[in-house]
């Protein structure tokens, strides 16, 4: 295991730093995660190298993203003798993660700051294809969020959007006490498996992106009114769907078969104009 140098550093709140510190939770953190010999990991976040020093001597290669650069020469002077450890200082949400990968796919861990969570999983669900697997500590009600099921109140565009993508498991609860300093609100480690083959492809994923986020803008308003200009009453009935419930109810496959209906009539219409006559 990786000796701690002696620096000192203060942790910085524009960067949303709660160092982990329970030993415990980050041994748990490690059996979840669970890394292999050939894996290709990357860790966003490394921090003070809490987890990173239990990453390293598992895994075939690892990266780490840091956008500290006071925090650099620590993970250097604890992990650089490792040929197979790579920092990158920078933002995750600017990382090409098509750059990192090898043969082997990604493995993606970390302990993401709050501010940043959400938009964070939404560019990594961009390399979806290059990634197996991720794990993150997240505000607790972030991970509810995400594996919220229809009718619950936590569900929402994030819920659709991400389990879209990605099968979500939510495996544990960490109290504030694990972290220095502590945060205000409780955390939770989440699994995102990304789908191999998508269980309910939609044909247009902009035009998906765009009728989940349609129907939860207003959540108080009924699909009906909500989806107004895009959608009638008339095809939501055909579909098998009420247009008089609000769009929390809804599923992953009746918004997919929304937006497919959607795109479907849009080609008709398209095909339908080309083919009329042309005024001369």
């Amino acid at each position: 295991m990786a000796k701690t140098p002696n620096y000192v550093h203060k942790p910085r709140k524009r960067f949303g730093q709660n160092f982990l510190h329970d030993d415990q939770i980050i041994q748990r953190i490690v059996r979840a995660i669970n890394p292999k010999p050939n894996d290709h990991l990357v860790e966003i976040g490394p921090g003070q190298g809490a987890l990173t020093q239990y990453l390293v001597p598992q895994c075939a290669q690892i990266d780490v993203i840091e956008l500290d650069r006071d925090l650099i020469p620590m993970l250097q002077a604890m992990f650089s003798q490792h040929l197979h450890f790579s920092i990158h200082q920078g933002d995750a949400l600017k990382i090409d993660f098509s750059q990192l990968k090898n043969e082997h796919p990604l493995r993606v861990v970390g302990n993401l700051p709050y501010n940043i969570s959400t938009p964070l999983l939404f560019h990594l669900f961009n390399f979806r294809h290059l990634i197996s697997d991720m794990h993150f500590m997240l505000q607790k009600e972030v991970v509810e969020r995400l594996a919220a099921n229809p009718g619950e109140n936590a569900y929402g565009r994030l819920s659709v959007m991400a389990q879209y993508f990605c099968k979500i498991d939510n495996l544990f609860i960490v109290k504030p006490g694990a972290f220095k300093p502590a945060p205000k609100v409780d955390s939770a480690i989440v699994r995102l498996i990304p789908h191999q083959s998508l269980p309910y492809p939609a044909n247009d994923l902009h035009l998906f992106e765009r009728v989940v986020r349609s129907a939860f803008n207003m959540r108080r308003k009924t699909l009906r009114n909500a989806l107004k200009g895009m959608i009638s009453a008339e095809v939501l009935t055909t579909l098998g769907i009420n247009p008089s419930i609000r769009a929390e109810k809804l599923s992953l496959a009746e918004f997919v078969a929304i937006t497919n209906a959607i795109e479907s009539q849009q080609s008709i219409k398209l095909a339908e104009d080309s083919n009329s006559p042309q005024d001369n």
